[in-house]
């Protein structure tokens, strides 16, 4: 068996289409969805997400403010300028890139955005409202995770997923959306006794650990969904993820690669989001 591909890239553009047009209905009553995006230092990485949500937004018809602070911003400075944006209604949604310089309080920067503009999902309310099924927002990465399972017509009701990983932005909001659609859910970690035995029971398989070949051939259940949203790189640079990509596509029967599965749907879910954040300003 070779698993079919889960083709994020595709997806995405079929996503983002729908994205500009629902952007374009808003402009027609004169309304254009807007996202802040605040970047805090130069490092490397940051610069190069932050490049590519401004480039999709402005590809999808939305508004998007890229503001760079230096390094030695104050986290007091950081907060003011994110309590303008708050107050900005020509802005939607805020993102601030993680991480931020180690004398910026994070988690302090995180709760001072306004639920109803945090498109990336991580305040205590958006948590809240994904935990008792409550209209909010999702984090974008699990989120996409759940449109590609959609997008394969893939009935999660009564199957075990297995989601190995448990970060605030993808392990966790990830178990509560499987758990949402009537999936059993185990969640593995890294004191997890017999990772092997776990996902060896799993329907459907999350991988979210940031750690080279966690998932193996030998660990996966024939036809078994993958989900891959690992992003590292190999012994010759390349990029990959969590998964033993060449070994595991030919025991499972659905599988995302790296790249092109997951990354490109995150920013996705973020224009969704912020047109979403727009629509409800919008009545």
């Amino acid at each position: 068996m070779t698993a079919q591909l889960i083709d994020g890239n595709a997806l995405s553009k079929q996503l983002r289409g729908d994205v500009a047009k629902r952007a374009a209905a808003l402009k027609a009553r004169g309304i254009t969805p807007g996202l802040a995006v605040v970047l805090v230092g130069d490092n490397p990485a940051s610069q190069v997400y932050v490049r590519n949500k401004v480039k999709a937004c402005e590809d999808s018809g939305l508004h998007s403010v890229l503001e760079k602070y230096e390094a030695s911003m104050t986290e007091a400075q950081l907060l003011a300028r994110i309590e303008a944006l708050n107050n900005d209604p020509s802005i939607h949604g805020i993102l601030v890139q993680l991480p931020l310089p180690a004398h910026i309080d994070a988690h302090k920067v995180i709760e001072s955005i306004s639920p109803a503009k945090d498109v990336d999902g991580f305040h205590v309310a958006s948590a809240g409202a994904l935990m008792v099924g409550q209209p909010g927002f999702w984090p974008c990465t699990p989120y996409g995770c759940m449109k590609m399972l959609e997008s394969i017509g893939y009935e999660l009701k009564g199957k075990h997923a297995v989601v190995i990983g448990r970060s605030n932005i993808v392990g966790k909001p990830m178990a509560l959306m499987l758990l949402q659609q009537n999936a059993t859910v185990t969640i593995c970690h890294s004191a997890t006794r017999d990772l092997k035995a776990m996902t060896l029971q799993a329907d459907v398989i999350v991988a979210a650990v940031g750690k080279r070949n966690v998932l193996t051939a030998d660990m996966v259940q024939p036809g078994a969904v993958v989900i891959d949203v690992g992003m590292n790189r190999n012994d010759e640079g390349k990029l990959c993820g969590d998964v033993d990509f060449e070994g595991v596509k030919q025991v499972a029967g659905w599988i995302t690669p790296v790249p092109g599965g997951v990354g490109p749907m995150t920013i996705t879910m973020l224009l969704v989001n912020t047109l979403e954040a727009a629509e409800r300003a919008a009545g």
